[in-house]
C-alpha cells in the first residue's frame, strides 16, 4: 500500500477523532451513569455520524469509512444506554 501525506493526515484524524469516544463509552457502559448525556445532543451526533458514514461510502474514502463505523457504533451505544438505564 502506497500512503501518501493526505492519506496518512486522513487515517490520523480519523483514529484520533474515534478514539475521543472510547472513553465515554466504557465508562457509560461500566457505570450505567448517564445522567451528563445529552440526549438530543447525542442524537443529532448519530445521525449525522451516519451521513457521514454514508457520504465516505458514496466517495469510498476508507478513513472517513472506517472512522464513522466505528464512532457510529460507540455512539449508538451510548444513546442505547441513555434510552434504557433511566435513573
Amino acid at each position: 500500500m502506497n500512503m501518501t501525506i493526505t492519506d496518512f493526515v486522513g487515517y490520523l484524524s480519523a483514529f484520533l477523532t474515534t478514539l475521543a469516544f472510547v472513553p465515554q463509552a466504557l465508562q457509560s457502559w461500566q457505570t450505567r451513569d448517564l445522567s451528563g448525556v445529552s440526549l438530543p445532543m447525542y442524537s443529532l451526533f448519530s445521525l449525522g455520524v451516519a451521513g457521514w458514514l454514508v457520504y465516505g461510502l458514496m466517495i469510498a474514502s476508507w478513513p472517513i469509512i472506517l472512522a464513522n463505523s466505528i464512532t457510529l457504533m460507540l455512539a449508538c451505544v451510548v444513546l442505547y444506554l441513555k434510552l434504557t438505564h433511566k435513573h
